[in-house]
């Protein structure tokens, strides 16, 4: 939750759009929740501006599950990395509101629209870099930015760097 997510919390309680009651079942687990077997740090976005990512590499299938299944139930987007097809397939068991880039090895769960904030440009210099790109560009757009995308401008001859240089600037 965020601070703009707050205020609005608080706005609803205020006006009698949402009640006392669902205010604190909002804000129970604030500022984490305890699942035994990972500690989801709801709190996050309030302290840093940014969500809690899931980083999936290594993690056991059934945990993977119930941490992307706790997430879901506080409405947001959940941003998923190092996701490979054994882990998107169990994300798909929890819910089909799943969008997956697999050359960036990423998912966006209950993908929602951001505000956007500003523009990125994420640039590689070979065709080998694209997947660490692509998790880089779609981290930023779930956190709000616009990404331009310059992939291949070369590592040995700066003319093709340069050709994107309107873009960059």
């Amino acid at each position: 939750m965020n601070r703009e997510e707050i205020k609005e919390l608080l706005s609803n309680v205020k006006n009698g759009t949402t009640s006392e009651e669902e205010a604190l079942k909002v804000i129970e687990d604030m500022p984490y929740r305890d699942l035994n077997y990972a500690k989801i740090d709801y709190h996050r976005g309030v302290r840093v501006g940014y969500p809690e990512v899931i980083y999936a590499e290594g993690k056991d299938i059934e945990h993977l599950k119930g941490i992307v299944k706790d997430m879901l139930d506080r409405d947001s987007n959940i941003l998923v990395t190092r996701v490979n097809e054994e882990a998107y397939k169990a994300i798909c068991e929890v819910t089909d509101k799943v969008v997956y880039n697999k050359i960036g090895r990423i998912c966006i769960v209950n993908p929602k629209e951001t505000k956007k904030i500003g523009k990125i440009a994420v640039i590689t210099g070979g065709t080998a870099d694209i997947p660490v790109a692509e998790e880089a560009a779609t981290t930023c757009e779930v956190f709000g930015n616009n990404v331009e995308r310059i992939y291949d401008v070369g590592v040995a001859g700066i003319h093709r760097l340069l050709s994107k240089i309107d873009i960059i600037r």
